[in-house]
């Protein structure tokens, strides 16, 4: 208070500025002056007809047009406006609408015609981005969602007639896709999913889409990346990814719209101009069918629209090397028949047409759709094939086969393993496929049973040990008579090879047995030939150490030769002298002899005839035990005890 007090004059003259101030907009009011800014407009509402006129507002109408009371569609640019009284006129004031960048002013109006039964959004007038109310309005402008945009800016906008809301631009961003539907158009024809495009710079220009009958829902069409200025009243819009297909791999398609397939057919023919399924309407015009696709997308990145076209991205097609691919087609014209009057199992077809096509594809890849064509690999290099329990090369081709089981003519049941090594020419590949369907059908239908009854015939025919025996023999005939069978069903035989024979256990003793004795039959004859080969190795070296002694011998012998001459001589010699004196002995002896001779028989006669009668005198028995007792006496022995 005390400052008021103390500065009273300011205050003074503020408030009296004030009242100034006032009172000349007052008087310019009265006086029925407006002044709008530059950076406004007046809206106005008149409250009544002067000079007793009664005109009133047409029923349903909230917008006067023809100076009715009420809302005036007219509105006052910036400037100096007279004649508007204050008791007749309500003037207010409204700044400019402004649209930043990035958005778009979506409106609605309160006043025109109604809309047509079954339409949701206002049909586009021209009336300058809604800035001539009056324009609208006479131009038969439709009350509701209006179809046109205010883009970026400022406008004047009469904010009795419109609202306006503003809402973002529509951005797709890279990689993906904007899919849209239609709230307002045409109805879809019966039996169609999808409506048709129709030109209107990507949804931009609804005037232009409605003009060109557009149909109402899913849409054909969609937005590419970037931004766009999208009625929300009309179109809604949702993102979808862009479909990418990475190298080596193919997309197959298949399209919810389009002419019925035809019968018998299982995809939808290649038609062109539709720049890979991107543009719907082409496809449908040109013919194109719906669903499976033989055409198929390569690797690079698509705009397809998904409630047009699902994609399911697969591999393509890995021919290696040595090998060849053989193609079996589903789909395509009606083939004729190349192989003529000497290949009767089946049909071969150029390539395009429905059948097994008669060139095969060498190694590599191919973009090619699994469900209208189908390829089979043929190897072209020498392929082996085992029959042996447990064991398989990488091809599986023989993953099912297994050791053989045959018997031998003297009732043997032995088991062998085989393997055999085929070929298949890249020309007759096609012919093998179109016999058999694909390589494991060849080998079950055709490789199992020939090989496997073949050995079993070669085993009736001869006893085991013969066939043992004679294995070398029987895998010559048995490639022989293969490759004889197989010529026929276009397959080359290399080689047949006999592995692991297993016989019966008691016979495989009995042969072990015997081969155990035969090798120590073998030990022993060798055992014997080196001790005679040692026994003369040590003669020989014994034969050596004694040479000296020999060549001594030798020498000794001689001499004893000479020695022995010698002594011959004085042998003789002495021989001589004692031949001599052994005559002159023995006559002495024998002369002597005779005279003991004749004294003896002379004493013996003697004692014999004493003899004769001491036996005359008594019995010889008595004689004999005297002689006895006379004995026994002379060796003094007792013949009467002492006791």
């Amino acid at each position: 208070m005390d400052i008021l007090i103390e500065h009273w004059q300011i205050v003074v003259g503020v408030i009296a500025a004030l009242l100034i101030v006032m009172s000349y907009k007052s008087l310019l009011w009265l006086c029925g002056v407006i002044i709008v800014p530059d950076d406004s407009i007046g809206v106005v509402t008149k409250k009544f007809v002067l000079f007793g006129a009664h005109r009133s507002l047409p029923d349903g109408r909230i917008i006067a047009l023809g100076g009715e009371a009420g809302y005036q569609a007219d509105s006052l640019p910036p400037g100096l406006h007279i004649g508007l009284w204050p008791w007749q006129y309500r003037v207010e004031q409204v700044k400019f609408f402004t649209v930043p960048p990035g958005k778009v002013g979506c409106v609605e109006a309160c006043d025109g015609k109604p809309l047509p039964s079954g339409r949701i959004v206002a049909r586009q007038v021209e009336c300058d981005a809604f800035q001539d109310a009056r324009a609208f309005l006479e131009g038969g402008g439709e009350r509701g969602p209006q179809m046109e945009l205010i883009p970026p800016g400022t406008y004047r906008i009469n904010t009795l007639l419109f609202t306006v809301t503003l809402t973002d631009a529509v951005t797709i961003p890279p990689g993906k896709i904007g899919v849209v539907e239609a709230r307002d158009g045409k109805p879809l024809a019966s039996g169609r999913v999808i409506a048709r495009h129709v030109d209107c710079d990507s949804f931009q220009d609804a005037k232009a889409f409605m003009a060109g009958g557009g149909e109402r829902g899913p849409q054909m069409a969609v937005i590419t990346p970037g931004s766009y200025r999208i009625n929300p009243y009309l179109f809604a819009l949702q993102t979808a990814d862009a479909i990418d297909i990475p190298d080596n791999k193919v997309g197959i398609v298949t399209t919810r719209e389009g002419q019925p397939l035809g019968k018998g057919e299982i995809a939808g023919p290649v038609v062109d101009g539709h720049d890979l399924f991107q543009k719907p309407q082409v496809f449908v015009d040109r013919g194109g069918s719906k669903g499976l696709q033989e055409q198929v997308l390569l690797a690079g990145r698509y705009y397809l629209n998904p409630r047009f076209a699902t994609i399911e991205v697969v591999d393509m097609f890995d021919v290696p090397i040595a090998h060849v691919g053989v193609v079996i087609a589903y789909v395509g014209r009606e083939g004729q028949d190349v192989t003529g009057d000497t290949f009767r199992h089946g049909n071969l077809v150029s390539k395009g047409e429905k059948g097994v096509w008669v060139e095969p594809l060498d190694p590599g890849k191919y973009p090619m759709n699994p469900y209208t064509h189908k390829v089979s690999n043929v190897p072209t290099a020498n392929v082996v094939l085992n029959w042996a329990t447990g064991k398989t090369e990488a091809h599986k081709l023989d993953a099912n086969l297994s050791t053989i089981s045959v018997r031998s003519a003297d009732g043997f049941k032995f088991n062998l393993d085989v393997s055999q090594i085929i070929h298949i020419p890249r020309n007759d590949a096609p012919k093998v496929i179109a016999r058999f369907g694909d390589m494991s059908a060849l080998v079950t239908q055709v490789l199992e049973p020939t090989i496997g009854n073949y050995f079993r015939n070669a085993a009736q025919g001869s006893d085991i040990i013969d066939f043992l025996k004679n294995r070398s023999l029987r895998q010559t005939e048995a490639r022989d008579a293969i490759s004889a069978a197989l010529r026929e069903y276009n397959v080359g035989a290399v080689d047949t090879l006999i592995g692991d024979i297993v016989p019966p256990e008691e016979l495989m003793k009995t042969l072990t047995d015997r081969k155990i004795a035969e090798q120590e039959r073998v030990t022993y004859e060798t055992q014997r030939q080196a001790q005679v080969v040692k026994q003369q190795l040590e003669q020989a070296t014994a034969l050596a150490a004694t040479q000296a002694k020999v060549v001594d011998a030798e020498r000794q012998v001689a001499i004893a030769e000479f020695n022995a001459r010698a002594n011959v001589k004085s042998a003789e010699g002495t021989a001589e002298a004692k031949k001599i004196n052994a005559s002159a002995d023995a006559q002495v002896l024998r002369t002597v002899g005779e005279a003991e001779a004749a004294k003896t028989q002379a004493v013996g006669g003697a004692e014999a005839e004493v003899i004769k009668l001491k036996i005359a005198s008594m019995e010889s028995g008595n004689y004999a035990i005297v002689q006895v007792a006379e004995a026994l006496s002379k060796a003094g022995v007792k013949l009467v005890p002492d006791v």
